[in-house]
Order: C-alpha cells, then structure tokens, then sequence
C-alpha cells in the first residue's frame, strides 16, 4: 500500500527521459543507519546478549523481519520477532526524536527535484511509523508517494517496492534514477529494472551495468540524474 500526495501526476522532467526519482531514506537522505544499530545493542544488551559488530553488516539496509530474526538467531535471545519489532521501532523513534541529521546534500537535491516538478518518491523498508515520523522532519511535501516496508508482502532486496513506486508515479522503471546506501537497497531497485546511483553508507558497494557509484548526495543533481539515462539499464 502506499500513502499518495499527487502533486506531480505522471509528468516528465523536462529535457529528458528522465520520468521519475525513486529515493531511500536510512542511510540515503538521513544518516541514521547508526541509529538503528545502536537500538538493536540497547534491546539485546537488556535481554542479556552482545551483538558482534561484524553483524551490522549483515542487517544493514534489510527489512525489519530479516534483521530482526537474523538477531534472534544468532543470539539465541529469548524473544519473539514481534515483541523486537516493537522495541527497534521503539528504540529507533526515540533517537530520530532527539536528533535527525541529514545526509550532506540531501536537502538540495530534494529541493531541486521539488522546484523542477520531477516525480519523486520515497522507497524505504522502514515501517510507516517511522517514515511518518522522518517525514515530519524532511518534507513530506517533497514527495508525490512514500512506500513503506511494512505495506508491501515482499520488500527490499525484491523489487516490489521500486515496482510499486513507479507504478504510482506513472512511469516505466527504466526512466527512473533511485538512489541507495545499501547492497540490499540496491539489489531491490536493480531487480526492478531501474538506474541505480549507489552512496555507501556502511559497507562499500561496488560498480556495475546500470550503477554508479558516488561517495555523497554532494555529487549528484537533477541534471546528473538526466544523464543516467543515457546509461545501460541493469538486466532485470
């Protein structure tokens, strides 16, 4: 499902095959990948565990339910993934309450794509009372839809978010630029046939057909993002 506001209909930034942008929000337009590892020490160090900083790799970028679970797992801790659902997301919502820096370059690329009229989405795995709770902070103005992970029955690494943003927006997952901090987060967008602009956060991600690779949203602009269309589209 997806929460609409459609201040942009279906149309084409102007001057280019360009239809729409497609961007994640942890990591990617605010840098809070760190918040989110920190709720998941505070939750297991009170059931009694250490998690390994070696896991943070493994759960970065993912859906609630595969990090969560994969905790569990290795752990062995005693909770159901329901119950830790509820206290990441509680432990998540605090922190971004006291502080939500945004990524460097962020504000003005969602500031240029809102002046241009580009269709813009945001596509994250976090759950909607999370990026309602974002959204607050960073504009949901900017935004004609939001997807959120817990509205779609598979989200990212499956392409079904990425899908479903564009569907909404009208326009045909080749002509869409997402942006992306994670490995995860970019495999869903790629699956879905879309250029992809990678911006590590937390592990490096590599170049590929259809992918490029900057080190900060500082890089990237409305007239950067044109310019990967004239790139090869990733083989869905």
């Amino acid at each position: 499902m997806t929460s609409t506001v459609p201040a942009f209909g279906t149309r084409t930034a102007e001057g280019s095959a360009l239809q729409a942008v497609l961007l994640d929000m942890d990591g990617t337009l605010v840098d809070t990948e760190g918040f989110w590892w920190d709720a998941e020490v505070e939750v297991f160090a009170a059931l009694g565990h250490r998690l390994d900083e070696a896991w943070r790799d493994v759960v970065v970028g993912g859906p609630m339910s595969r990090s969560a679970g994969f905790l569990i797992e290795a752990t062995g801790a005693d909770i159901t993934l329901d119950e830790l659902t509820v206290l990441l997301n509680d432990g998540f919502e605090d922190r971004i309450s006291r502080a939500l820096p945004l990524m460097p370059g962020a504000a003005r690329l969602l500031a240029e794509l809102s002046a241009h009229e580009v269709p813009t989405a945001l596509v994250s795995a976090s759950h909607r009372r999370i990026i309602d709770r974002v959204l607050g902070s960073i504009g949901a103005h900017h935004f004609a839809l939001t997807v959120a992970g817990d509205e779609v029955a598979r989200t990212k690494p499956h392409p079904d978010p990425y899908l479903l943003a564009a569907s909404g927006l009208g326009a045909d997952p080749s002509r869409c630029a997402v942006i992306e901090d994670t490995a995860t987060g970019v495999a869903a967008a790629e699956a879905a046939g879309c250029r992809v602009v990678a911006v590590p956060s937390v592990a490096p991600i590599g170049p590929a057909a259809g992918r490029t690779v900057v080190p900060s949203l500082e890089h990237v602009d409305l007239s950067f993002l044109r310019g990967l269309m004239n790139t090869p589209a990733p083989r869905r």
